[in-house]
């Protein structure tokens, strides 16, 4: 029996990081998937929003990566569960997540959190200026 499952999305919130008394991490969040198709309505794309937690240091190094708006790649196991609230069962699907990735780097989420003058700098350009490459400046 195979039970993997792999999302990309953006973070909705900061993980919520708890310690049992043993000192084990969990942490949990939402990730926000986008559909692969625009709704017949609004013409606008719907995302899912995903319940994922984590567990030890997986939990604690997602925490220390990533904050609310980060878009990230997981891979884990889907999970169901159940518990009752005022007499009434509460049925519960989530992603434990045992792997995470990177899927921008920190300069393009902080210049979406932060939008700069400049954010399509040209990387041949020093000051405004050309950069004068030469076969002596050349690695190989």
């Amino acid at each position: 029996m195979l039970n993997t499952v792999i999302l990309n999305g953006r973070l909705t919130s900061d993980v919520d990081i708890r310690y049992s008394q043993s000192g084990m991490a969990f942490g949990s969040t939402t990730l926000a998937v986008q559909r692969n198709f625009k709704n017949k309505l609004t013409g606008e794309y719907d995302s899912d929003f995903i319940r994922i937690s984590l567990i030890g240091k997986t939990a604690e190094n997602f925490a220390n990566f990533f904050k609310k708006g980060n878009f990230v790649g997981v891979q884990g196991s889907i999970q169901t569960g159940s518990y009752e609230k005022n007499g009434q069962k509460i049925y519960t699907t989530e992603v434990l997540v045992d792997r995470f990735y990177f899927l921008e780097t920190r300069s393009q989420n902080n210049s979406q959190q932060a939008p700069q003058q400049n954010s399509q700098q040209d990387p041949f350009m020093k000051n405004g200026e050309n950069i004068e490459i030469t076969d002596d400046s050349l690695p190989f």
